[in-house]
């Protein structure tokens, strides 16, 4: 009986990214990026249960505790308006991890500084055969919404 391998884009950065967040199985993940459905669903098989991605995340409302972002194959300055979306679903102190292709060091500046920008102070970071993984905190606190 010939076995089924199971294997998706980007399997292989789900455990550097995993380890960057330091996310627990309890916490609320939030996954972007062009493969986030797939990626949603390994974290699931592996136990996240409250995983959800992009396409499916519901209203912003601070609710998520991690967002793990897979932007390989795309631009950094790209990566702007989707960190300013995700803004609005992290929970103050929210954790972020980006994962983009191995690049030159002023690109990597150019990713530090626009994830400072953004109001993320950068943690660590790792650098893998298949890229680079950068984890951030969410620094100040959004006040809360008020209710109608």
């Amino acid at each position: 009986m010939n076995s089924i391998v199971h294997e998706i884009t980007g399997d292989r950065i789900i455990d550097p990214m995993i380890d960057l967040s330091a996310c627990a199985k309890a916490d609320r993940i939030l996954i972007a990026g062009s493969k986030a459905l797939e990626f949603m669903l390994e974290m699931q098989r592996r136990g996240f249960d409250r995983t959800a991605a992009s396409a499916n995340c519901g209203r912003a409302g601070g609710q998520y505790d991690v967002a793990l972002v897979d932007w390989r194959r795309r631009t950094i300055h790209s990566l702007d308006p989707t960190l300013k979306w995700l803004l609005g679903y992290l929970r103050p102190a929210g954790r972020l991890v980006v994962w983009v292709d191995a690049q030159k060091e002023i690109a990597n500046e150019n990713l530090r500084a626009l994830l400072e920008r953004r109001g993320f102070a950068v943690e660590s970071g790792t650098v893998h055969d298949c890229g680079r993984g950068i984890s951030a905190r969410l620094l100040e606190a959004r006040p809360l919404k008020r209710a109608a």
